[in-house]
């Protein structure tokens, strides 16, 4: 290489150094953005920082009131639902003793096809959470779901995010009302039920929740009227919230 007048030796040899870390390094690895599941409404999706649920992190659901825990299950199982139509695999729901068991037909009426979740019962909330992580190192699963008597620990929930980063899957516990405890989950959902959409004849067509979005890291809070189509796997804006009382029927369809 020849030297440019008034350029030194050191100046030189410091060029070609920078020349060969730049092949030995290469370019900069491209921007992963983390896999998502979005609602399907920008009015929802625009809050969320990956324009959807992200995958491979931990979401926390709970119920409005305790009234609500049909609803919050409800809620849960259709994101599971929608999740499960966009990509092959099983779901796996890890619930303790005592808990309201889904059936194969409610699961169907919220578009959850029975042959596609595995009901996996425990004793203790230790015991769903070690299943849950458990779960997340598994084969042919897509989402997995645990429901807890009581509020989601700092320290488990570390665990839980840490486990699931990079699986891609779908991971959701559900708490009851009012156990709120400082956690890594990346969002925090609090459901009320709503009085569903019905036909001519009185039959619910597409059940209703009151969403409300308390934490989102990195994004912004909400809280919208939302429908689900079971049909079509799709949330559907309902109107803007009603002010009255919450209304614990729905989700009921699929709890035995």
């Amino acid at each position: 290489m020849r030297r440019p007048r008034g350029t030194s030796l050191k100046d030189v040899q410091d060029a070609e150094a920078l020349i060969a870390l730049r092949d030995l390094v290469g370019s900069p690895p491209p921007l992963i953005v983390p896999a998502c599941l979005p609602f399907g409404l920008p009015e929802i999706d625009a809050r969320l920082p990956h324009g959807g649920l992200a995958l491979g992190s931990l979401h926390e659901v709970a119920p409005d009131s305790d009234a609500d825990a049909a609803a919050a299950l409800g809620f849960t199982l259709a994101l599971v639902a929608r999740h499960l139509a966009q990509a092959e695999g099983e779901a796996v729901l890890v619930m303790g003793r005592g808990h309201p068991t889904p059936y194969g037909h409610g699961l169907v009426d919220l578009g959850l096809d029975p042959g596609r979740l595995l009901l996996f019962e425990v004793e203790t909330d230790t015991e769903v959470y070690q299943a849950v992580e458990e779960s997340l190192h598994a084969q042919g699963l897509r989402a997995v779901a645990g429901l807890v008597d009581a509020a989601l620990p700092l320290k488990q929930s570390r665990r839980l995010h840490l486990a699931a980063g990079g699986t891609g899957l779908l991971l959701l516990i559900l708490r009851p009302a009012q156990a709120v405890e400082a956690n890594v989950a990346a969002t925090r959902w609090r459901i009320a039920g709503a009085a569903a959409s019905r036909d001519r004849f009185g039959c619910i067509l597409k059940p209703r929740w009151r969403v409300h979005l308390d934490r989102c890291r990195n994004g912004r809070t909400g809280h919208w009227l939302l429908e689900w189509n079971h049909a079509a796997h799709r949330f559907g804006l309902a109107g803007t919230l009603a002010d009255h009382a919450p209304e614990a029927s729905q989700g009921r369809c699929a709890l035995g």
